[in-house]
């Protein structure tokens, strides 16, 4: 264990942690853009920035090792001007549009810029401007918006290993883009847009939907496979809006294109809401309550199965289900009919 004390407070860490997991883990704070705790330090932003006693200018927290002994200040006039300083130098190559911007309200920038209270900006200059649409089926990109973070071309090749997207050119004419400067092709996982801080990325499918009044968020459980990923749902009287994870679950705030992007048949109006009996042979089905469709079901099955036996009825079970939904289901073949006819829809 190392020995530090971050404003006045002793505070004890294991060995290998950085100043800013210390100083978390003290219940402190600092600003940052570029930081996510799932992913590498990467030190881009220069907003964590704090003063280490012995050392003669402020250093990134994120990218320095703890030591032991060390005395460490997050909060002085001095940071505090640096970081604003930073803050405002971003929002002078910033679009001002937070009013019509999809991730008002949802924005990191937008909350440093209310934290320090910039109302106007005193650096005037070229400001950069992408004009090129992405004609890209899931992701809106805004490269006017792009605070150059990094979260989006790190979470790409840290977590999916794709490395779909990169940094190019140097200084004023730098930007994150895909090979060649082409349209986004890619897994459309979407990883890049849940960790952007700003209006940069976005998904196509929340374009002009509602932000946050009259939005209720709802966690529940991805139907997609049996990964059984933690989504959070976020719907606007009847109709859902969009999908998010949160990183306090197993998967980890991570979620493929089908759990993050394949959510519009919710709202079709095509959807099964009850059960349906086709009562008579050569009928139409007709809605029945679950009590009603269950007990046909059980009938059935169990009338097959003293007529024929257990090997005449078999089952088939679906990948949306959960790994325990599954398991109840061939449980229910095995020991209840006798049967090993079961069998899954992804079994290759």
């Amino acid at each position: 264990m190392l020995n530090l004390n971050i404003d006045g407070k002793d505070v004890a860490v294991a060995s290998g942690t950085t100043v800013l997991e210390a100083l978390r883990l003290a219940g402190l704070e600092v600003p940052t853009l570029c930081h996510d705790e799932r992913l590498k330090p990467f030190g881009a932003c220069r907003l964590c920035i704090v003063e280490i006693a012995g050392m003669p200018k402020p250093v990134t927290s994120c990218t320095t090792p703890a030591t032991d002994g060390m005395v460490v200040k997050t909060n002085s006039e001095r940071l505090y001007r640096l970081r604003k300083t930073t803050v405002e130098l971003l929002l002078s190559d910033h679009p001002n549009d937070c009013m019509v911007c999809g991730s008002s309200g949802d924005c990191t920038l937008q909350e440093l810029a209310y934290l320090y209270g910039i109302r106007e900006n005193r650096f005037l200059g070229e400001v950069r401007e992408h004009s090129r649409t992405d004609h890209n089926p899931f992701i809106i990109r805004d490269q006017n918006k792009c605070v150059m973070c990094g979260l989006c071309v790190r979470v790409c090749d840290e977590v999916q290993g794709v490395g779909a997207i990169g940094f190019s050119e140097r200084g004023f004419e730098a930007k994150v883009i895909p090979p060649f400067g082409h349209d986004l092709d890619c897994e459309f996982c979407g990883q890049c847009v849940s960790v952007c801080p700003t209006g940069a990325l976005a998904g196509s499918l929340w374009a002009g939907k509602p932000r946050s009044g009259g939005v209720v968020k709802t966690d529940t459980t991805c139907t997609y496979c049996g990964c059984g990923c933690n989504i959070t749902l976020s719907s606007h009287g009847d109709k859902v809006i969009r999908i998010d994870s949160v990183a306090d679950n197993h998967n980890r705030g991570w979620l493929c294109v089908k759990g993050r992007f394949g959510y519009e048949f919710i709202n079709s109006n095509e959807r099964l809401t009850t059960p349906l009996i086709r009562k008579k042979k050569g009928g139409e089905f007709e809605k029945a309550t679950w009590d009603e469709a269950l007990s046909f079901v059980a009938e059935k099955l169990s009338a097959i199965k003293e007529k024929h036996g257990a090997d005449s009825v078999a089952g088939l079970c679906s990948a949306r289900c959960t790994n325990e939904e599954n398991y109840l289901f061939q449980k229910l073949f095995r020991v209840g009919f006798g049967t090993n006819n079961i069998d899954h829809c992804a079994r290759y």
